[in-house]
């Protein structure tokens, strides 16, 4: 993947640069970074320069100087968070990530090269957002799935895939990530968020799904790509793209809802049965999945309705009934 951003102007670009190169955040971030700020520059010159909103999408914003950006108050940030959610449809979580980097972008401005005097972002509210519970599969449903991994073509590669995400809990960038040379033994090493490198452990279920793919991988007469651990038709690197629809085949196989799961839900499945079924700490899990934040991973730690019946019923009052009480009433009348 790589980005353009000749289409900016000349501080935007140092920006993203900047996070880029020395902030090292991951290009999926700083992609999108780019598509909100030239969104947000774009609102801009309709608001204030009288720019075509009719065309939107095609409106110029090479021409936007300091200047400009200097007479952007915080009453036009909230308007823009406003456009967003009215004109755009935008969501309450990509509404905060159109705020997450004006901060950013204001706060370059501001106290890193000092080109502006007053920051209005440092002011910017970000939008609250209902957190959902993650949707995951069962148990038997994982089971399942691994179950309805066959065909006629690549089906150790598909299996090892779907055992990956649902021991390891990978991100999808991650999985595609991989090369040969990336598994030592029990250890992968992978390139999570913001390019750091973290080693996942290997149970004896990815390590026999692993080889296994190796051992039909070691006949291919051509590698195109021979680096990449999952090979695509053309025997290049694996795209996120495919991998997304090999899962989408093999839920619906499974008698699953497409819709509804994806290889992220499979991380989210993955997490959950570790949490649930292997006892594992917090903390561990933290680092299993590669969260910088201890708050990202409680959303994987979620209870079900069973473990909240169980609660329940392990109460010590469980057993004192309104019938035992009127019982012992009789007995002592």
């Amino acid at each position: 993947m790589s980005l353009d951003f000749n289409d900016m102007p000349d501080i935007v670009i140092e920006f993203l640069n900047y996070m880029l190169t020395i902030k090292n955040k991951s290009l999926k971030t700083v992609s999108e970074y780019h598509y909100d700020l030239r969104t947000f520059l774009r609102y801009i010159k309709v608001i204030k320069y009288n720019a075509n909103e009719n065309d939107f999408k095609n409106i110029d914003v090479k021409n936007i100087t300091i200047d400009d950006i200097k007479k952007i108050d915080l009453t036009d940030l909230y308007g823009f968070m406003s456009f967003a959610s009215r004109e755009l449809e935008n969501s309450a979580v990509t509404r905060a990530r159109k705020v997450a980097c004006l901060k950013s972008f204001y706060k370059y401005l501001h106290t890193k090269v000092k080109l502006i005097d007053y920051n209005p972002a440092a002011e910017l509210d970000s939008p609250k957002h209902v957190k959902r519970l993650p949707r995951y599969l069962n148990l038997n449903e994982s089971i399942n799935l691994l179950n309805n991994v066959n065909g006629k073509k690549n089906v150790a590669r598909d299996y090892a895939i779907i055992t990956l995400f649902l021991n390891c809990g990978l991100r999808l960038s991650e999985l595609v990530g991989i090369n040969v040379n990336s598994i030592r033994g029990d250890t992968l090493t992978v390139i999570g968020k913001g390019n750091k490198e973290r080693t996942v452990y290997l149970n004896q279920a990815c390590q026999e799904a692993i080889a296994a793919y190796m051992a039909e991988r070691s006949k291919l007469k051509v590698i195109r790509d021979p680096k990449a651990l999952f090979l695509s038709e053309r025997k290049t690197r694996i795209s996120p793209k495919t991998v997304q629809y090999l899962v989408k085949k093999y839920i619906s196989a499974a008698g699953l809802d497409p819709d509804k799961y994806s290889p992220h839900k499979l991380r989210h499945t993955a997490a959950t049965l570790m949490y649930k079924h292997g006892n594992v700490d917090i903390r561990a899990l933290q680092a299993i999945l590669g969260h910088e934040s201890i708050a990202t991973t409680e959303i994987y730690t979620h209870i079900d309705d069973q473990q909240l019946r169980e609660a329940v019923r392990s109460n010590p009052l469980a057993s004192v009934s309104i019938k035992q009480k009127k019982k012992n009433n009789e007995n002592e009348n």
